[in-house]
Parts: structure tokens; C-alpha cells; sequence
């Protein structure tokens, strides 16, 4: 078993979770109901963890959170549509007027 992704959002979490079992990778979600013991521990001991179950699942989990992670999409720029020519800010993937998918998102 393999960690991959940790954050204090148990919401967050649970639905990345759902997002890699879609995809076929077998996953747990540690320490979702932790968080009433922060204080007792230290608290980023206590965020909900994501665990594949099988080590060959590492990379390809990591590539599925990535655009996931905290201030993702925060150190892309401004980008312009390709399709309808729509000014967007560097958090959007999808363009809202049409949606078209950013030239550079990461998938």
C-alpha cells in the first residue's frame, strides 16, 4: 500500500477516493473520523489519507489527483479559449461559455 494524497477536507478525500475506484484502482480512505482527536494528536496526523492498495497503482493515482491538489491550476496563467476566444483566469480547465478543455491542463 502506497499513500497518495492527505488533506484536512474528509469531503475532499472521500471523493477522490470515488474518483480512483472509477478508474479501476483499488483504494482506502484512512482516518476519515480522526478528526475529533486533533488536539490529542497533531492535526495533519489526523487528515483523511488516500492509500492505494497495490504499489503499481502509485503513478497512475498520482496523475489522476494532481490537477487535485492544493493550489492546483494556481501557477497557471491567464488563458484565452481556443474555441470561442473566451478570457479565462489559470484555476479554470474548462472553459465556462463553451467547454473546451484548457490547452494545458494536466490530465
Amino acid at each position: 500500500m502506497r499513500k497518495v494524497f492527505s488533506s484536512h477536507d474528509s469531503l475532499l478525500a472521500g471523493y477522490l477516493a470515488s474518483l480512483l475506484e472509477e478508474r479501476g484502482i483499488a483504494c482506502v480512505v484512512k482516518n476519515r473520523f480522526l478528526g475529533g482527536a486533533a488536539g490529542e494528536l497533531p492535526p495533519t496526523e489526523c487528515w483523511p489519507e488516500i492509500w492505494v492498495a497495490y504499489d503499481r497503482d502509485e503513478a497512475p493515482a498520482l496523475r489522476i489527483l494532481a490537477p487535485h491538489q492544493e493550489g492546483a491550476g494556481a501557477s497557471r496563467d491567464h488563458w484565452t479559449c481556443p474555441h470561442c476566444g473566451e478570457a479565462l483566469e489559470g484555476q479554470f480547465e474548462v472553459c465556462w461559455r463553451c467547454g473546451t478543455e484548457c490547452p494545458d491542463a494536466t490530465a
